[in-house]
């Protein structure tokens, strides 16, 4: 269980994270999305207790998170980590050793899937390789919470498929809290389950896929006969042309008249009208 609780972080003059609350109660894989700059990374640092936050507090379960006091049962593995560069092998026979309750047989049963060189070491392997051991490894032990940042960086389509199966698979076989951030949309909506959007260091939405797919949607007719619709709804984002107007809507569905058009709206357009849409009207 995680909670943020009116959490600010400020680099110099810089805000990174601006009164950001948060509570994860239940295990799941969430994805965390936003623009570069968003606070994506700054947020899991946080959690994990690798940095300060300037105001605020971070509990996970239950336990208050401070740099002297990082939860031991969160484990962060950010893009580009670098590992002790000694075999495959050696660095999950190390892992097992120094973590209690490493799943041994699922990290080896994943090295050979993924057709991971035991014998080569760290240093020799691909950037792609270097970072599915990382993730194999982390995902392998007994951690409660598991963050990973941009685990996908620098994957091809089939790495990213298989990257996005194995999240599955340790997930199905040990249920956690589990949170990726990506800019990969479409991709991690295949294996997650809820959505953060953070922008500008506040979170702008928290909401399962099912309830974006079902409340998500785009009205499109003329201005005339849209903009009276918008009455009471939530709508984040609208664009006009001439006399039309589309607007973007996140609430409980309506049933438009019928000069009006409704349409769902995908979750990369949806999350690109949350976090950049601006109405031109």
């Amino acid at each position: 269980m995680i909670k943020v609780t009116a959490v600010t972080k400020r680099f110099g003059r810089t805000t990174a994270i601006d009164r950001l609350s948060l509570e994860i109660l239940e295990q799941g894989i969430y994805s965390l999305l936003g623009r570069n700059g968003a606070g994506k990374t700054t947020l899991m640092k946080l959690i994990a207790g690798h940095i300060a936050a300037s105001s605020g507090i971070i509990t996970v379960d239950g336990k208050t998170v401070s740099t002297s006091r990082m939860p031991e049962s969160v484990s962060f593995i950010e893009s580009g980590s670098i590992q002790f560069n000694m075999s495959v092998s050696a660095l999950i026979n190390a892992a097992a050793e120094l973590s209690y309750g490493f799943d041994l047989d699922f990290a080896l049963e994943m090295v050979n899937r993924f057709d991971l060189d035991m014998s080569k070491k760290f240093k020799q392997l691909s950037f792609g390789m270097k970072t599915m051991l990382t993730t194999i490894i982390t995902l392998a032990n007994n951690s409660s919470v598991i963050l990973l940042d941009e685990p996908t960086l620098g994957f091809d389509a089939i790495l990213r498929n298989d990257f996005n199966t194995l999240l599955l698979e340790s997930y199905h076989k040990n249920p956690r809290i589990l949170i990726v951030s990506t800019h990969l949309i479409d991709e991690i909506a295949k294996v997650t389950e809820r959505l953060i959007i953070i922008d500008k260091g506040r979170i702008l939405i928290e909401a399962g896929i099912n309830d974006i797919d079902e409340r998500a949607y785009v009205l499109s007719g003329q201005t005339k006969h849209v903009l009276p619709l918008l009455d009471g709804l939530n709508c984040i984002a609208k664009t006009s042309a001439g006399n039309m107007m589309a607007a973007c809507i996140f609430d409980e569905r309506i049933v438009p008249p019928d000069y009006v058009t409704i349409e769902r709206i995908g979750l990369q357009d949806f999350f690109i009208n949350i976090v950049g849409g601006k109405s031109n009207v």
